[in-house]
């Protein structure tokens, strides 16, 4: 889906503000008050609110037209400049000629943000010109977008109006819209196809808790039994991560992987941005809500409003998967408390089991034969004391770690268990699978623990196998040195 990304062009419309940050020491407490002494070494400045999802729509490798109003002063001026040295970015800014840009400066003390200054006494109203303008600018778009995203701070932009005839305007272009709402007043996002609140916006809006999991289902339950036409919500929930909750279908939650954080500035940015591209790349809704989980992540451990890369995705999505392939390399005994957690919840157990020292053809064979028919596939490993006794000296070629890795490493493979038996006997009394497979070059009556799997009504099945493919045979098919 990532790959896709350079393809998708987001229509982003909002409330658009100058993000500045003064980083500073802090080495001792003012004698005028009880308050820090900043010691102020740099200051930079980014586009924030729906700026900051476009300029993360560009960070992810999209491109974005930015549709909002700033006035006509300094901090405006900057957005245009920010704006037009962010390559894929269209500016489409309107200036009013009243208030003034919203700006927000966050003071960073020692990497931690001890103050924000608002600058937003009377931020830009869009006059009845300016939302036809708006909308005009945004039906002119429509047609290279592959996505609306509507970021709503509440600050006078997106009023009931507009942001209806913006949802209409997508939708009847089959493009998908997806609201980051901070108004109580949801009802104006009716129709958009899936909503980003937080945890505590949805809470203040739906006047109900939303603590934990079950709090959380229930009301954006609520929120989609009050809004029909929207297809479902995506909520965020810091450190507990997130939950999606589809119309039709069950909830999942997305737990948040645990890491030092820096500052959430921005991080609700971060997954709109990248829900946005993964929806824009026509990604399923899950998939799309794991990615944005995974960006956000990635954007709580930067200072400041943060912009996450692909490649920061690509690398993080990288490392988890060795994690996954680590934690199917279990003990014996981890894995007969597994099994049976699998077997209570109605799931078929297979096993197989061999010295797999070079993995080929046949043995992918092998395996996508007995996952078919079973749930659960689980394969025990030799380890290297027992293919050095059953193969002989210069074997086994690549350890039992090494092995396991790459055994892990496959999708068929559920869990996979190093034995230092000849046999996997023990290990196939340990774990009791309702099937137990092993290749045709093996009778029935000659296969380890098949007497003993069929005592208990467990299958045993023998799998057909590709000719002429052996690790041995390929050993023997090497030159020397």
């Amino acid at each position: 889906m990532i790959g896709h990304f350079k393809h998708v062009h987001a229509l982003v419309v909002g409330d658009v503000m100058l993000d500045r940050f003064v980083y500073a020491q802090v080495s001792r407490i003012s004698p005028e008050a009880p308050v820090p002494v900043l010691s102020v070494q740099r200051e930079k400045t980014i586009l924030g609110g729906a700026g900051n999802v476009a300029r993360n729509v560009v960070s992810l490798g999209g491109q974005a037209t930015l549709i909002g109003l700033k006035a006509q002063d300094r901090a405006g001026n900057i957005i245009d400049d920010l704006v037009g040295r962010s390559p894929g970015m269209e500016n489409a800014l309107l200036t009013s000629a009243d208030g003034q840009t919203i700006e927000k400066v966050r003071y960073i003390g020692n990497q931690q943000q001890v103050m924000r200054a608002d600058y937003e006494l009377t931020s830009p109203r869009p006059t009845a010109a300016d939302a036809k303008t708006i909308l005009e600018c945004a039906r002119a778009n429509m047609a290279c977008c592959n996505v609306l995203v509507l970021s709503d701070y509440a600050k006078g932009l997106l009023g009931a109006d507009l942001t209806a005839q913006l949802i209409a305007l997508a939708l009847g272009s089959n493009k998908p819209v997806i609201v980051d709402p901070k108004s109580r007043r949801l009802e104006q996002y009716d129709s958009a196809t899936i909503l980003t609140p937080n945890h505590h916006e949805l809470s203040a809006a739906m006047d109900l808790p939303a603590g934990n999991d079950a709090e959380v289902v229930q009301c954006a339950r609520a929120l989609l039994a009050r809004l029909p036409g929207v297809g479902a919500v995506l909520v965020t929930r810091g450190s507990s991560g997130m939950t999606l909750v589809p119309r039709v279908g069950d909830a999942e939650h997305l737990a948040a992987r645990q890491r030092d954080i820096f500052d959430v500035s921005g991080a609700g940015d971060t997954v709109v941005a990248a829900l946005a591209l993964g929806m824009g790349a026509q990604g399923g809704l899950a998939d799309c809500a794991r990615l944005a989980n995974i960006a956000a992540g990635i954007a709580v451990t930067k200072v400041g409003t943060a912009a996450v890369t692909a490649d920061e995705i690509i690398s993080e999505l990288q490392a988890r998967q060795i994690e996954t392939v680590e934690q199917k390399i279990v003990s014996p005994e981890r894995a007969a408390d597994t099994v049976q957690a699998w077997r209570s919840k109605g799931q078929k157990v297979g096993f197989t089991n061999g010295c797999f020292d070079l993995v080929h053809p046949g043995h992918i064979s092998l395996l996508s034969q007995a996952r078919s028919k079973c749930d659960r596939l689980v394969v025990g490993l030799n380890s290297d004391a027992s293919v050095k006794r059953l193969k002989g000296e210069g074997r086994p070629v690549q350890d039992e770690m090494a092995r396991a890795i790459v055994l892990a490493s496959l999708g068929m493979v559920d869990m996979v268990v190093i034995f230092s038996e000849d046999t996997p006997e023990i290990l196939i009394r340990q774990l009791c699978p309702h099937l137990l497979v092993k290749g045709a070059d093996y009778r029935i009556a000659d296969i380890v623990g098949a007497d003993f799997v069929m005592s208990y009504g467990g299958e045993v099945m023998v799998a057909d196998l590709v000719p002429g493919l052996s690790t041995t045979n390929i050993l023997t098919r090497i030159p020397p040195r």
